[in-house]
């Protein structure tokens, strides 16, 4: 067991929304993945969670992933740079007093695409799409409240980029946790040199 931090961020207005001063650079695109399949929404929560002990989703089945992807307010962005998967954010939607809250459920960037400034630009546009989730979705209340939770455990720039972006924490929590190794069975061990 370990003792993991796990700091709740939220915003409570469009207005709190800080912009990147960053652009996407030439040949990178942000683009809704309209009917994701639980396989490719799989292989995007492996290929960035690996490295970040992301495994609570893991023990899934297809059908509860599925699920998850198909439930009203439910939306998959993807990071491209120069045609291949640089990152994603899952947006889920829930009702709840005074309107539906928004939680960016999964966010990060693939190993090789951190550093570069990508993550604020990726977190600007989740957010906006997040803050009009009622525009797209008509059965749902107007947006009242986007929020996420991360931990230390999280890479070194989550937080600050969260708290750039106009988050605000809200509640900190102390839980102790067993961190598993994700990335076991990402990629099979190289045999031994004889």
């Amino acid at each position: 067991m370990t003792d993991v931090t796990v700091s709740f961020l939220q915003q409570l207005s469009p207005k709190d929304l800080r912009p990147s001063a960053k652009r996407l650079p030439d040949g990178a695109r942000i683009e809704l993945a309209r009917n994701i399949s639980p396989e490719f929404s799989r292989f995007l929560y492996r290929s960035v969670g690996s490295h970040l002990n992301w495994s609570d989703r893991l023990t899934q089945t297809r059908q509860q992933w599925d699920a998850v992807l198909r439930k009203e307010g439910s939306e998959t962005y993807v990071l491209y740079r120069e045609g291949s998967p640089a990152g994603y954010v899952e947006l889920c939607s829930e009702a709840e007093a005074g309107g539906t809250a928004v939680e960016i459920f999964y966010f990060g960037l693939f190993p090789e695409a951190t550093g570069q400034g990508l993550g604020g630009v990726l977190l600007t546009e989740a957010l906006r799409k997040a803050w009009s989730m009622h525009e797209r979705w008509p059965n749902l209340a107007a947006v009242s409240r986007v929020w996420l939770h991360t931990c230390d455990l999280d890479g070194p720039a989550a937080l600050p980029n969260y708290l750039a972006r106009g988050f605000h924490v809200y509640r900190t929590e102390t839980e102790d946790s067993v961190v598993t190794d994700a990335s076991v069975g990402l990629w099979p061990e190289p045999e031994a040199q004889h």
